[in-house]
């Protein structure tokens, strides 16, 4: 099987590619747009049968813990639709599109759950927890799965995410974030993906 690995930033490509030099990795860019044009092409260029988006992400407290690897169950985009007074309303329920895709997994030892890839990272404890309330089931938020896995889903190829966790979700504190301990764990993940 075919894979290509894509990562937002060049830091975490190096941390796959610590993995092993057979693996297929490159840095698209952050967000969900850049993820989504970057995979794109890469998939337009070449033939795979799989594309994994894998990086570092922010947990939900008492759902996961800095150095946990996190494979996602689904890919979901919870900014994805209106808000209401009776409050937020997913695209779904529109009848616009789909706010979420399934992921596959991975066979990577790690917790399971839904990823949610935001626009801009959750800074506030009122943010997580009304996030975490929404979505039950999510582990982690990222930037860049939900663009992968809508790139992957017009292509007709299979998707998986695979996070590190660096940090907990809530107030912005710059002094507990563990980038260094995310990607060591992200390169020992990574090893088995071979």
């Amino acid at each position: 099987m075919r894979t290509l690995i894509v990562t937002a930033v060049e830091a975490e490509a190096a941390a796959v590619r610590a993995a092993s030099p057979d693996l297929e990795v490159y840095p698209v860019g952050v967000g969900i747009a850049a993820a989504a044009a970057g995979t794109a092409t890469l998939l337009a260029r070449g033939t795979y049968d799989r594309v994994i988006s894998a990086g570092i992400a922010g947990a939900f407290a008492g759902r996961a813990a800095i150095g946990d690897v996190v494979i996602g169950t689904r890919a979901v985009s919870p900014e994805l639709g209106a808000h209401s007074p009776d409050g937020f309303l997913p695209i779904e329920t529109l009848g616009f599109g789909t706010s979420w895709f399934d992921a596959d997994p991975l066979g990577v030892a790690g917790l399971s759950g839904e990823i949610l890839c935001v626009q801009s990272v959750t800074g506030t404890a009122v943010g997580a927890e009304e996030l975490a309330a929404r979505y039950p089931e999510a582990v982690a938020e990222a930037m860049e799965g939900f663009g992968v896995a809508t790139a992957a889903h017009l292509a007709g190829v299979r998707f998986g995410e695979l996070r590190t966790i660096s940090n907990l979700i809530g107030p912005r504190d710059k002094s507990a974030w563990r980038f260094g301990i995310a990607l060591a764990a992200l390169t020992t993940a990574c090893k088995e993906l071979l």
